[in-house]
């Protein structure tokens, strides 16, 4: 009998539900969130979590340790150097599940499994539109000197070095019937 042995089983034998759960947080912390059923992310949670806080302590036997989970050196060393840091002052709840709604497919329950904090990306700096009166004026005398530098290049001649000549262009077999896989009706279009 197994009785008060409440576990997320997920389908699967033990190795493969110890492998689901390490891939689960290892994308968790590679992308800060990731989009999966509700049992999987329950299911992995805990997991996650314990990691950040090895980060939060970040040091070499806590670095090891994510090693033997992680194996991966270049996400370890993202865990401890920009993951970790975020959550210096928070005790606990690093992750945050998030319902969205059911599979279409099998009807399955779906989530966000997110960081509760984020790293920031640099974003980039909007061009700024010069006016529209700067423009012609700007255009035109670009022309004159384009004109200039044309008549000049016409009058020296080319050497052979300056010529270089491009490999053929290789054309591409069209496939049969535009690709066979082009042929089945899709499911999305079965609506």
């Amino acid at each position: 009998m197994r009785h008060r042995k409440k576990r997320f089983q997920l389908s699967r034998f033990t190795s493969w539900r110890k492998a689901t759960i390490i891939a689960l947080a290892k994308n968790l912390l590679r992308h800060q969130r990731i989009r999966t059923t509700v049992t999987r992310a329950h299911a992995a949670r805990p997991l996650a979590e314990r990691l950040i806080t090895l980060a939060k302590a970040d040091t070499l036997a806590a670095r090891r340790r994510a090693f033997a989970i992680l194996v991966d050196h270049a996400l370890v060393g993202r865990l401890f150097r920009e993951i970790g840091p975020l959550f210096k002052n928070r005790a606990g709840g690093y992750t945050r599940i998030v319902r969205l709604g059911l599979r279409r497919g099998d009807n399955a329950s779906l989530a966000i499994f997110e960081l509760t904090e984020h790293t920031q990306k640099p974003k980039k700096a909007k061009k700024q539109k010069e006016s529209k009166l700067e423009q012609p004026a700007a255009d035109s005398t670009q022309k004159v000197e384009s004109k200039t530098q044309a008549l000049h290049e016409e009058k020296k001649p080319h050497t052979s070095a300056e010529v270089k000549e491009r490999p053929p262009v290789k054309k591409i077999p069209k496939k049969f019937l535009g690709g066979i896989k082009n042929i089945f009706k899709k499911e999305r279009d079965s609506l």
